[in-house]
């Protein structure tokens, strides 16, 4: 836990920022960020979901977020799961969902994941 603890990181990060203008560049709707950081069974501190209107949509979102980090930020994610209803980028302390509207209803990671502080980031 300790490591976890070293690497904790806020919505003011330049990783948190470049990933949420990476989503906007790309016209990401609905987008919120989940900050997990005070529920211990949780997995990164940030959970940030975001909704396409398109499987292309969803790419294009996805590989923005990789390019720009990348550039901006010298990180590569550490795992990413395409599929086009539904996308994940991880970049271990912050994970990035992205999915088609039908699929976000139907996983409700904010539902799942009620106890954790939610942002809103729609311009």
């Amino acid at each position: 836990m300790e490591g976890k603890t070293l690497g904790r990181i806020n919505r003011n990060s330049k990783l948190f920022k470049t990933i949420i203008e990476a989503v906007h560049e790309k016209k990401g709707q609905e987008t919120v960020s989940l900050d997990l950081k005070k529920i211990e069974e949780s997995v990164a501190d940030f959970f940030i979901l975001s909704q396409a209107q398109s499987a292309l949509q969803v790419k294009a979102i996805a590989d923005n977020i990789e390019k720009t980090v990348l550039e901006t930020c010298n990180e590569k994610p550490y795992h990413v799961e395409r599929g086009d209803h539904w996308t994940l980028v991880d970049y271990v302390n912050i994970v990035v969902h992205i999915f088609q509207e039908d699929h976000r209803h139907f996983y409700n990671l904010e539902q799942l994941w009620e106890d954790a502080g939610r942002m809103e980031h729609n311009d």
